[in-house]
C-alpha cells in the first residue's frame, strides 16, 4: 500500500434502500407542499384579508393595490431558492398554485358548506398569469434586477385584467330599493358577515376616487412600483433563510 488514497465510487442504493429513499423523498415533497399551502394562505389571509375574501370588497382602489403587493412575497422568496440552486423556473407558479389550492378548500368547505355563503360571494382572485410571467422573465433574463423591474411590474399590472373576466359580471349596476348599486354590493347587503361595530367595509375610500375612472390604473401602477421594491426584499429574505452554514469542528 502506498500513501495514495483509493477513490472508491459510492454504490447506488439498490433494492429496499432505494425504495425507502424514494419514499422519504416523496414524504418531504408532500410535507413541503402542505407547508407552502398553509403558510402562504395564512400570509394572504392576514395581509390581503377581506379584499380577497368578499365579492363586494373587490373595489377599484385597494384591491388591485394590496393584493399583488402581498402576493409577490412568497414567490420571490421561493424563486431565490429554486432558481439559483436547482435551476427550476417555477417558484412563483408553485406558490400561487399552492395558494389557490388552500384558498379553494377554505372557501368551499368553510364559507360555502359551513357558513352558507354563495360561492360567488367568496370567489378568490387568481395570480397564475402573473406568476407565469414572473417565472418566465426570471428564466429568460437570469437577473434579479431585470426580474425585479419588469417581472414585478408585470406581476402587478396583469392582476386586474386577468381577473376582470371572472369578476366583471358582479360590477354590473342594478337598482335595488330605490338606490343604484352593483351586484357585488347586493351580495354584501343580503349576506351579513360579522356583527361587531368595528367591522367596516374599507373600499373606495381615499382621495384617489377624485380621478374617477382612472382610479384603477393608478392603483395598478402604484402597486407595480411597490412590487419592484418588494420583490428583491423577499428574494434576499428567502436567500438568507436557505443559506447553509457550517460550524467549525474544534
Amino acid at each position: 500500500m502506498t500513501g495514495k488514497s483509493l477513490d472508491i465510487p459510492a454504490r447506488p442504493y439498490t433494492g429496499e434502500k432505494a425504495r425507502l429513499s424514494r419514499a422519504y423523498d416523496y414524504l418531504i415533497l408532500v410535507l413541503a407542499l402542505f407547508l407552502f399551502i398553509g403558510s402562504f394562505h395564512l400570509h394572504v389571509a392576514l395581509t390581503v384579508g377581506d379584499w380577497d375574501f368578499w365579492q363586494d370588497w373587490k373595489d377599484r382602489q385597494w384591491w388591485p393595490l394590496i393584493t399583488p403587493l402581498m402576493m409577490i412575497t412568497f414567490p420571490a422568496a421561493v424563486q431565490a431558492v429554486l432558481w439559483p440552486n436547482f435551476r427550476l423556473p417555477l417558484g412563483a407558479t408553485l406558490c400561487i398554485s399552492c395558494l389557490l389550492i388552500g384558498t379553494w378548500i377554505t372557501r368551499f368547505f368553510a364559507y360555502h358548506m359551513w357558513n352558507f355563503f354563495p360561492i360567488n360571494e367568496v370567489l378568490p382572485a387568481t395570480m397564475l398569469p402573473s406568476a407565469l410571467v414572473l417565472d418566465a422573465i426570471l428564466m429568460l433574463s437570469n437577473s434579479l434586477t431585470v426580474t425585479s423591474i419588469f417581472g414585478g411590474m408585470a406581476f402587478a399590472l396583469l392582476f386586474y385584467p386577468t381577473n376582470w373576466p371572472i369578476f366583471g359580471m358582479f360590477h354590473v349596476p342594478v337598482e335595488y330599493g330605490g338606490s343604484q348599486l352593483t351586484v357585488a354590493d347586493l351580495f354584501g347587503f343580503q349576506y351579513i358577515r360579522a356583527g361587531t361595530p368595528e367591522y367596516l367595509r374599507l373600499i373606495e375610500r381615499g382621495t384617489l376616487r377624485t380621478y374617477g375612472q382612472y382610479a384603477t390604473p393608478l392603483s395598478a401602477f402604484c402597486s407595480a412600483l411597490l412590487c419592484t421594491l418588494m420583490y428583491p426584499l423577499w428574494w434576499y429574505l428567502g436567500k438568507a433563510f436557505a443559506t447553509t452554514k457550517y460550524v467549525k469542528n474544534i
